[in-house]
């Protein structure tokens, strides 16, 4: 239950009101209405800027609507009190019978509470990672994936029905570098000495299983063959080679990912070509030569003519090239081609979670994608910025070119695949953060892994307690769903319910918003106002969640208790978290 939707639906219902007796045009538009906290408590509980949105098409000043809806609010039972503040927003309180059936709710559905239908099975198709197989995934693609899975499992939980997708960059010059560097240690495998890797290839000694891999299969045999006849055989090899290698990092992280998607599968089915059909029917494609950019000159900029797509005429800041002059396809018409394969599979919300070097990519893409699709599509692009590796405060220098990087797999050994998750949320996508293998294992309120974990262990521990002190008290949530919610009356007690009534409205927002950091932040201040409230309970004895003489009120407060440990639990499952019931 979204008590916030509840009570704009409430709104929404006086302001039908008001139409049915004359005081504002029947019909009007309320869905820019919001009902939300106001940013001050103190200003009340819920605030509307119904008034704000309505005034101008009912031909109303916004205060006079305001107090008009005020009236029509205050006749609602559950309100305490209602007030106009400033230009016309409206602020309410109200009973505190409110939170206690928000409580109740939140007892009766434990993590489930939250789950929502707002994306009423719509699908959306989220791709990320996408790394290129030329190696295994580094710490620079943790946060790609995590964004990625997170916010598809959220969206889940909110009623969208999504595909995890993975695209596998395996037509590029790059798999031709990967395969000659494979090669080379194929070589090395048969007795050769290579000496130094030459500059261009690949370094790394990940890749040395595969030329040993080739030598156990081929022998001999391929030292005496032509590039032209070795090269796809290596290629073949290596790739698949890597993509395995990549499936255990992201296994290891707790990722799992639906579809592999492969561009060369898509080059050789004439998905490209299907590009060029769609855009020529829409007059979209013409042969001109683009200005030379300002500054840093893109690699598929040439001074000559080339085959154009019209993408200014979709927001795009200039036509971008879909051929290059030898008549080649360029990156951007196979990533074309991959939208519209996906578009065509019956996805109509695309969600793309991309690297930091990405960020020239979002309206180029956002223009193809509303090309293809008769604007039918709705492309997101999630550009996640870089992760500085601290140790101790100390960067740790990382180098996929030296074959140096810290992997991903070195980074979940060594703080854990719940760590990693979890950290990496809280920061906004697009914010650089430092991720301080120090700092995230550290136990204190500075550290949010630990602290929210700990709101989870702590609830259990009140559990273990309460048992100690009242030996036959229940424990269970079906049991303290009749525990007697009204003594719960305490400011703090009110806040915290008030806090966990949010969830729902939490989960939607963030879904709504492609936004997965949002949950992090309300976990956090979701375990501070939990890890307060206790802290209350030490310092006042009549506030502790155990008065051992006191059966009703013990059972009302540790059913306030377990309803905080089924939302933390709920958003740590978002994240893919084991909630922990004690910590070590």
């Amino acid at each position: 239950m979204n008590v916030f939707q509840a009570y704009k639906n409430l709104v929404e219902e006086a302001v039908s009101n008001l139409a049915t007796a004359g005081v504002v045009p029947q019909g009007l538009d309320t869905s820019r209405i919001s009902v939300e906290p106001p940013r001050e408590s103190a200003h009340g509980d819920m605030a509307t800027n119904a008034a704000m949105v309505l005034a101008k098409p009912a031909g109303v000043k916004p205060r006079e609507l305001a107090e008009q809806l005020t009236t029509e609010i205050r006749r609602m039972d559950s309100i305490k009190d209602v007030a106009v503040a400033g230009p016309g927003f409206i602020n309410w309180r109200v009973k505190p019978s409110v939170w206690h059936d928000c409580l109740l709710e939140i007892l009766r559905q434990g993590p489930a509470y939250g789950d929502s239908t707002i994306g009423t099975g719509q699908r959306v198709n989220v791709e990320y990672v996408s790394a290129n197989p030329t190696g295994p995934l580094h710490v620079g693609h943790a946060r790609g994936a995590v964004v990625g899975d997170v916010l598809a499992t959220l969206l889940q939980k909110a009623g969208f029905d999504v595909l995890r997708e993975y695209y596998v960059n395996d037509a590029g010059a790059q798999v031709d570098t990967l395969a000659r560097s494979a090669f080379l240690r194929y070589r090395e495998a048969r007795g050769e000495s290579i000496g130094d890797i030459p500059d261009g290839l690949y370094p790394g000694a990940y890749l040395k299983p595969v030329g040993e891999r080739l030598s156990a299969e081929f022998g001999d045999s391929l030292l005496e063959e032509a590039e032209e006849v070795w090269l796809p055989i290596v290629r073949t090899i290596a790739v698949n080679a890597m993509m395995d290698l990549i499936r255990d990092d992201l296994a290891a992280l707790g990722i799992h990912h639906d579809v592999f998607t492969s561009e060369r599968s898509l080059v050789e089915a004439g998905k490209v070509d299907d590009v060029l059909v769609n855009l020529e029917k829409q007059s979209l494609l013409y042969t001109g030569v683009l200005e030379p950019p300002k500054g840093k000159t893109p690699e598929d900029w040439e001074p000559r003519p080339q085959l154009l797509f019209r993408s200014t005429e979709f927001g795009d800041d200039v036509d971008r090239p879909i051929k290059k002059s030898d008549g080649s396809w360029t990156y951007f018409a196979s990533d074309i081609s991959y939208h519209l394969d996906k578009y065509e599979r019956g996805f109509p919300t695309l969600i793309d979670v991309l690297g930091a070097d990405h960020g020239g990519y979002v309206k180029r893409m956002k223009a193809a994608t509303k090309a293809i699709s008769q604007s039918n599509a709705e492309l997101d692009v999630k550009i996640c910025q870089m992760v500085k590796l601290l140790e101790s405060g100390e960067q740790v220098k990382m180098s996929k070119r030296s074959g140096t990087f810290v992997t991903l797999r070195e980074l979940i050994d060594s703080v854990g695949k719940d760590v990693v998750r979890f950290f990496l949320l809280t920061r906004k996508n697009d914010a650089p953060m430092d991720f301080d293998l120090t700092a995230v294992q550290e136990q204190s309120r500075d550290n949010p892994v630990f602290y929210v974990q700990y709101a989870h262990a702590r609830s259990h521990s009140v559990m273990r307690m309460a048992r100690e002190a009242i030996p036959d008290i229940a424990l269970d949530r079906d049991k303290l769903v009749d525990a007697d919610l009204r003594l719960l009356t305490t400011q703090a007690e009110l806040a915290l319910i008030k806090r966990m009534a949010g969830w729902p409205r939490t989960v939607e927002g963030a879904a709504e918003s492609h936004e997965p950091h949002r949950i992090a932040f309300y976990m956090y201040d979701l375990a501070s106002e939990f890890h307060a409230l206790w802290t209350k309970g030490k310092e006042e004895p009549d506030l502790r969640f155990i008065v051992a003489d006191n059966r009703s009120l013990t059972e009302a407060r540790l059913a306030l208790v377990l309803g905080v440990q089924a939302i933390v639990a709920s958003g740590l499952r978002v994240f893919g978290v084991e909630p922990v019931e004690e910590m070590r």
